[in-house]
């Protein structure tokens, strides 16, 4: 199978956090692709561990979404119908809209100056890795001004399911130069304090994101 599981980045409690971790960050950043076999044997080999930690992390994955477990202790990274696609861009737009309302009355000026920075590092940023790691932030700093932390665990998971489909269209040039103009209006509602905005402009951007990439699946 060849798997490709990118580096260690971080030092980790326990020898299943650590699997789970190199496996979560490979299948998110493309390293594993949807459809790709897991073997536990091999994964182990190639971390370094024994099969208890692997089998353990394979569970964690399976329950956030992003694998499948099947018999004879391997799985498969999820694949994603358009249908399921559409089903969480829109329970995404419902949560994350309403996060973003709840943070336009309760952003502080160090969270509208920080904003302004991740909007300009993400203007100029090119690696793909890079511009998501930027988008996260952006929508990370102003959802935790929300105040919900379960709604926010919510949709950080909801995003790493989602990623399994659309990364190949969100990394794109003409996606990310769209993006931008999203996250703009987005800033302005939030820096006027406006509410309603907030909500508005962050669910239209969801669901252009959802809109291309099912376009994007189409043409491939």
């Amino acid at each position: 199978m060849g798997l490709r599981l990118g580096q260690e980045t971080k030092p980790f409690p326990s020898r299943q956090g650590f699997v789970t971790d190199r496996l979560r960050d490979a299948i998110l950043k493309g390293y594993l692709t949807p459809g790709q076999r897991l073997e536990q044997n091999e994964v182990a080999s190639l971390l370094g561990v024994s099969r208890s930690p692997v089998r353990e992390a394979m569970q964690v994955l399976a329950a956030e979404g992003l694998i499948t477990l099947e018999p004879h202790h391997s799985a498969v990274v999820a694949e994603l119908s358009p249908q399921e696609v559409v089903e969480i861009y829109h329970v995404r737009g419902i949560l994350e809209g309403g996060l973003a309302a709840l943070a336009a009355t309760r952003m502080d000026a160090a969270r509208i100056a920080h904003l302004q920075c991740v909007l300009d590092e993400i203007s100029t940023a090119t690696e793909p890795d890079h511009w998501l790691e930027l988008n996260h932030e952006f929508h990370n700093t102003i959802y935790q001004a929300a105040g919900r932390p379960r709604t926010l665990a919510i949709v950080v998971s909801l995003r790493n399911t989602a990623a399994l489909f659309i990364r190949s269209f969100v990394t794109s040039l003409e996606h990310r130069e769209d993006s931008i103009k999203g996250h703009r209006l987005i800033f302005e509602a939030l820096a006027n304090a406006d509410a309603a905005a907030a909500e508005a402009q962050t669910r239209q951007h969801l669901q252009l994101v959802c809109d291309g990439a099912l376009v994007c699946r189409r043409v491939d």
